[in-house]
């Protein structure tokens, strides 16, 4: 039985792309917390588990706000780094 490390980064399905593309076009926002849930366009996203693996691979990551605010979701490089590779790929 393998385990897998959350932190690692793995390859990225295509909802995963999607919501990484949502946050690069400004439209995602996260709430800050330890598992931080993810809005599109003010929408709670149906995924929030790939939400909480995109955060804690560091792809994804908050602006600064208070605990159970919602602010703006930014890529990290390597975040821009996966839809680049994705857009490549295509």
């Amino acid at each position: 039985m393998s385990t897998t490390d959350p932190n690692e980064p793995t390859d990225l399905n295509r909802r995963a792309l999607a919501m990484l593309r949502a946050v690069a076009e400004g439209r995602a926002q996260l709430a800050c917390s330890r598992e931080p849930d993810l809005y599109i366009d003010g929408v709670p996203c149906c995924d929030q588990f790939t939400a909480h693996l995109l955060t804690h691979q560091g792809l994804v990551t908050p602006a600064t706000g208070r605990f159970g605010q919602l602010v703006p979701a930014t890529l990290t490089p390597a975040g821009t780094a996966a839809v680049s590779a994705a857009l490549i790929a295509a």
